[in-house]
């Protein structure tokens, strides 16, 4: 019984990369259809206000895990706040800045420590929103209770958090932490540049993973078969990074929000990347629910196949 389960889950993860027996095109016509059909344009938009509403429990719950004492002015802080500038569009990074100054400024030890769990659990109130449109576009119901539901998202949105804080270090201080290792352990130069060069697909590959996750445990798929790198993970993230450097690259040249917005502005870049992250991750699901439905005709069709072939033999 264990080895025809895992048979099965190897089928299911090579078929995942034959794209269910469809053709690039075939897949990306499909994607397209579904796309219409269920609304990622809105639903990206739902995805994007429970966003909003968790990142700063999300963020708070990330400084305390780093560091119980990082207040404000914390080179903790100071150094996270940096990376999310080098993250976030335009004038977002120094909203959220602001705001987490003010969360830490009224709370103390006590609090903090005790809002950890509730920041925990209004964090995860944006991965809930993912599994919620995801069951939508894998076209499942949700059938697993409150409790059980709520304690893996959260174990999700630690594990995100972890896999994306790893993936920012590397890009972001891979070639230091390198340099470091290499002047104490002794590596020599080449060694050092190797790990330099290698760090970026080593990056790229934990955040592969954190939409492989998603893509995994957020939607209530009976029989989910696991595999590190999926099409539909490799095609989220990639329009992630396509769409925040876009974004970036047009708030640089032609940023009139703030402008024409004041502080306001800020919230609406904001609100701007939290909307294309959100399409990203739907068309990502999007992606392997549709192998998933190709490859589910194709077994059907085989099946209904071998039995015509079947009754001749009867028959005779």
């Amino acid at each position: 019984m264990a080895g025809s389960a895992k048979s099965e889950a190897k089928k299911a993860v090579e078929s995942l990369w034959k794209l269910g027996g469809l053709t690039p095109i075939q897949l990306a016509k499909r994607v397209g259809t579904e796309f219409n059909e269920d609304d990622i344009s809105g639903r990206s938009a739902e995805l994007a206000y429970y966003f909003f509403l968790a990142i700063f429990p999300a963020l708070l719950m990330m400084v305390t895990l780093l560091g119980f004492f990082s207040g404000p002015g914390s080179s903790i802080q100071q150094a996270m706040m940096q990376n999310f500038a080098r993250l976030l569009p335009g004038s977002a990074s120094e909203l959220v800045s602001k705001t987490l100054g003010e969360v830490h400024k009224n709370a103390g030890g006590l609090k903090v420590a005790i809002g950890l769990l509730g920041a925990l659990w209004s964090a995860s109130a944006g991965v809930v929103a993912i599994s919620d449109v995801l069951n939508i576009c894998y076209e499942v119901k949700e059938t697993r209770s409150f409790i059980k539901r709520r304690a893996v998202m959260s174990a999700l949105t630690i594990a995100l958090a972890v896999l994306v804080l790893t993936a920012v270090t590397l890009i972001l201080y891979g070639g230091t932490i390198a340099e470091y290792v290499g002047a104490h352990v002794g590596l020599g130069g080449p060694a050092v540049l190797a790990w330099k060069i290698v760090q970026w697909p080593v990056a790229f590959l934990f955040m592969s993973i954190a939409f492989g996750c998603v893509y995994y445990f957020a939607p209530n798929l009976k029989e989910p078969s696991w595999s590190w790198i999926t099409p539909g993970s490799l095609v989220g993230f990639g329009l992630w990074i396509v769409a925040s450097v876009v974004l970036r690259i047009y708030l640089h040249y032609f940023n009139s929000y703030s402008a024409t917005y004041g502080s306001l502005g800020a919230v609406i870049i904001l609100m701007l990347w939290f909307y294309l992250t959100g399409m990203a991750i739907l068309l990502g699901g999007e992606v392997n629910s549709e192998i998933g439905h190709a490859q589910t005709a194709r077994d059907k069709h085989k099946e209904q196949l071998e039995q015509l072939e079947m009754k001749p033999r009867k028959a005779a």
